[in-house]
C-alpha cells in the first residue's frame, strides 16, 4: 500500500509502509539535460544542406536517400547530451512543381518535457522537411 505523495516540479517520491524506506523517480527532465530545439534545427538544416544541395530529384532514389537522411539526423541527435529521451525522426523529400504542400502532425505529449524541431531545405528540383520529436521517458 503506498503512503504519502509528495509532488515537485523534478521528482515523484513514493514513500512505502511495507518497505520503510522511498523510493523517487524523475518525471521531468533537469533543465541542462532538457531537448533544445534551436540547436537542434541548426544540426538537421546542416545534414540537409551538405546532403542535398547540387541534387536533382529522381524518384528512384528517394526511398534509399530520406532513410539515409533520418539515419543521419538520428544518430547525430542521439550523441547529444539528452538522456532518457526517445527521438522519432520524420523526413519528407518531393519534387519542386509549383504546388504547394502542407504537413502536420499530432501527437499526446508532456509539452513541459517533450518537444520537436524541423528544418526545411529546397532547391530548384526538390524539397525536404525534416522532423524530430522527442519524448521524455519517465
Amino acid at each position: 500500500m503506498l503512503g504519502d505523495r509528495n509532488f515537485s516540479n523534478e521528482k515523484l517520491e513514493i514513500e512505502s509502509e511495507q518497505q520503510g524506506g522511498s523510493q523517487q523517480f524523475q518525471i521531468r527532465p533537469h533543465l541542462s539535460e532538457k531537448f533544445r530545439p534551436q540547436e537542434v534545427k541548426e544540426i538537421i538544416l546542416n545534414i540537409l544542406t551538405e546532403n542535398l544541395s547540387g541534387k536533382v530529384y529522381a524518384s528512384e532514389e528517394v526511398g534509399s536517400l530520406t532513410k539515409d537522411l533520418a539515419c543521419q539526423v538520428r544518430s547525430t541527435v542521439k550523441d547529444m547530451p539528452f538522456p532518457r529521451y526517445k527521438f522519432m525522426v520524420q523526413v519528407v523529400l518531393g519534387e519542386q512543381r509549383a504546388a504547394g504542400v502542407k504537413m502536420g502532425a499530432r501527437c499526446m505529449w508532456d509539452s513541459d518535457a517533450d518537444s520537436y524541431a524541423s528544418a526545411e531545405y529546397q532547391n530548384d528540383s526538390l524539397f525536404c522537411v525534416a522532423t524530430v520529436f522527442a519524448v521524455f521517458t519517465y
